[in-house]
């Protein structure tokens, strides 16, 4: 009977630890899949840091971005306060985690699970975050002394939720973010900008696009919604916003001085807001480039950070608060 082969059982050994070692990369490959897709560590995404200088910050994905900058955009241009942003922008964190999703309790649906079946809207609308935006804020609107209450207070008295308790604990995120998206806080949110692949339109157009369905346009007004009954009145009009294109280059109008809008705020902070919800949608939209009041963010360089003009890398920065300048890539 011939002896075994002393070499086979090694070339078995070989062939288990390498077929090992092959699953262990493929296990960490589809980790870092999953971590860069669901917005994980090392994942692309966006980042607003505390005007105050004490040194807060709220990281979030492209997707949460834009659907943060819709709310804020529509909440402005009702005439609401930023204190009814953050009610709104917590409640959307607490119900979403600002994500526009298609399921839920029951029938629940989309940024704030608002319920069709609870006279909240179609299907359709509530799954459109202007509309649902707009909505919350017309329920909002009628809480008595909404801005005094504590926010978790006014959110349930709108949402009547099974965990009233639930919207305080994001409250300091709303907060930094609501101060960044209605231009409170000056250059406080950053994105890579990293395009995404998306079968949406792109380009000059589909920035004005944006810009008009989130600042010029009352949702609740188009659809005839109800709120306990009542047609709900169209809100006093802010400035309207009035985009102009040239080749890859959007211009959005902001006034000088210091005149103030329906919500109170004056009109350099009307456009930081213009600016970073531009910042926001980055990704969605490949906007390259936004300038505004003598600085710059450009996708990819430096984080996304905001420069100053005329430093290295943000050459060609629009010094006068006139004008918000969006550039695509397209």
């Amino acid at each position: 009977m011939p002896e075994p082969s002393p070499t086979r059982p090694k070339r078995r050994g070989r062939l288990v630890r390498l077929g090992a070692a092959l699953l262990v990369l493929s296990g960490v490959a589809a980790y870092l899949v999953v971590q860069y897709v669901t917005g994980g560590p090392g994942a692309r995404g966006c980042r607003v840091v505390s005007g105050t200088g004490d040194g807060a910050s709220y990281e979030f994905t492209p997707e949460q971005a834009v659907n943060a900058a819709t709310i804020a955009a529509v909440g402005t241009g009702r005439g609401m306060p930023e204190r009814a942003v953050t009610i709104a922008l917590a409640t959307a964190i607490q119900e979403s985690g600002l994500r526009n999703i298609e399921h839920g309790d029951r029938d629940s649906l989309g940024l704030f699970q608002q319920r069709p079946s609870q006279g909240w809207g179609t299907e359709q609308q509530v799954m459109d975050p202007a509309y649902a935006a707009g909505i919350f804020y017309a329920h909002l609107a009628r809480v008595p002394d909404y801005t005094d209450l504590p926010l978790t207070v006014a959110a349930q008295r709108v949402q009547r939720s099974g965990y009233p308790e639930a919207y305080a604990k994001h409250e300091p995120d709303a907060t930094l973010l609501a101060a960044a998206l209605t231009g409170h806080s000056a250059a406080s949110l950053t994105c890579d900008g990293r395009p995404e692949r998306s079968a949406e339109a792109t380009g000059p157009d589909a920035v004005r696009a944006a810009l008009v369905r989130d600042f010029g346009r009352d949702a609740l007004q188009e659809t005839g919604a109800e709120v306990g009954g009542t047609e709900v009145p169209s809100p006093s009009p802010s400035p309207s916003v009035t985009a102009t294109a040239h080749g890859r280059t959007v211009t959005v109008p902001v006034a000088e001085g210091r005149r103030t809008d329906s919500g109170g705020r004056d009109e350099r902070e009307r456009g930081w807001q213009l600016a970073q919800w531009a910042v926001a949608n980055s990704s969605s939209l490949h906007i390259q480039r936004v300038a505004y009041a003598g600085r710059e963010w450009t996708a990819g360089s430096n984080g996304g950070q905001w420069r100053t003009a005329g430093t290295p890398g943000a050459a060609g920065a629009e010094r006068s608060a006139g004008a918000v300048r969006i550039i695509t890539g397209q």
